[in-house]
């Protein structure tokens, strides 16, 4: 079976290298130097460069592919998908694109797709875990917490990305949509702070990004349900900052004879500033919790850099949940036709055992915690 990744940086370099213990993987990127990367980490691995926001040369470029990865930044990753869905191959997307991604599942029953979406980890992992509880369960409330940080809190912002500094800053800048009372609510990104304690790093800092996603719409029946991300305490005060003063803004400020708008600037100097080494340590932490009637369900996640594979924790968490649900596509565990958040997929126990077991095999290793409610 052969697999092409859409996108070497980070997590599709973790993304490549897990697949092609298995199969034949080829990576396309426009960076030569992700590309050179990949290569030395595994020289059977086939490179292409490829300036992937060509869509109509997708036809061309994934006709020898059974199945696609697209690990490409979030503003170009609806037109990615869609492409990747027209050129009639099965896909698993991480991208964090603002669009509804099942205005396309009439284009993907048309061309025969089975398209999976939000395969990372959040959304990704804390929907497969929701989708199952609300198989075995009536559940009355989801809440999701979830952040990658640097082990080294290095001022002033203690924080460090494997993301291209734009996605992570759309998560500051987007509105957040939450569920209260079994309404929709926006609120402002970065609202509504609070202090949590998490065994190992301590306190950190909870605000509200726009998470949630898909259970928006496949979960309707859940009264309330949120997501937040987790900072160091402090690094929220700094981004707040920036974005009033104008540093967020997508409107060309005219600069000599340059027209260059403020987030363009602004995540051009946050690169080196956010930039995860190589080998930098750092972790991922989360928590999600499914309330119900008679009881809750916590599951628990506290995951590390990979020294031996010198391999970042989001990387592994992001990456090792997408090519699980590769492999369920690629062993016919899940053959469906139309496009399919992680939550959907998750319903099904043996889809969902595998990818539990599937990130178990890879030292991603999530604790869970029951709790009867009449205790």
């Amino acid at each position: 079976m052969t697999i092409a990744v859409l996108g070497a940086g980070m997590v599709g370099r973790a993304i490549a290298l897990d697949l092609a213990k298995e199969y034949n993987v080829t990576s396309f990127d426009l960076d030569a130097t992700n590309l050179e990367t990949l290569k030395n980490s595994n020289p059977a691995i086939q490179t292409a460069a490829a300036d992937l926001s060509q869509f109509e040369e997708y036809g061309n470029w994934l006709t020898p592919f059974d199945i696609v990865v697209t690990a490409v930044p979030g503003f170009m990753g609806y037109k990615t998908l869609e492409a990747v869905i027209t050129a009639g191959k099965n896909v698993v997307d991480i991208s964090f694109f603002p669009e509804d991604a099942l205005q396309l599942n009439k284009l993907a029953k048309e061309k025969n797709v089975t398209a999976i979406t939000d395969c990372g980890i959040a959304p990704g992992i804390s929907n497969f875990i929701l989708g199952r509880c609300n198989e075995e369960m009536k559940i009355t409330s989801f809440e999701c917490y979830v952040g990658g940080l640097p082990k080294e809190r290095k001022p002033p912002f203690q924080y460090k990305a494997p993301f291209s500094p734009v996605d992570v800053i759309q998560e500051y800048i987007r509105p957040a949509r939450l569920v209260e009372n079994g309404k929709v609510i926006i609120k402002p990104a970065l609202s509504d702070r609070e202090i949590l304690y998490f065994e190992g790093p301590g306190e950190l800092e909870a605000f509200n990004t726009d998470g949630l996603r898909s259970l928006i719409y496949t979960m309707g029946h859940i009264p309330d349900m949120k997501e937040k991300t987790l900072r160091y305490p402090g690094h929220i005060d700094l981004v707040i900052a920036l974005k009033q003063a104008g540093f967020f803004g997508i409107s060309p400020v005219h600069i000599r004879d340059t027209d260059i708008s403020p987030l363009e600037f602004t995540s051009k100097l946050l690169v080196n500033e956010w930039k995860l080494g190589e080998e930098e340590e750092e972790f991922t932490v989360m928590k999600v919790i499914v309330r119900g009637k008679d009881k809750t369900i916590e599951y628990n996640l506290l995951d590390r850099y990979d020294a031996a594979t010198k391999t970042s924790s989001m990387a592994r968490t992001t990456g090792y949940t997408c090519t699980a649900a590769v492999n369920l596509i690629a062993k016919n565990l899940f053959n469906e036709k139309g496009i399919f958040p992680p939550e959907l997929i998750g319903k099904h126990k043996q889809c969902f055992d595998f990818v539990m077991n599937y990130l178990k095999e890879r030292n991603v290793n999530w604790e869970t915690l029951m709790i009867t409610n009449d205790c």
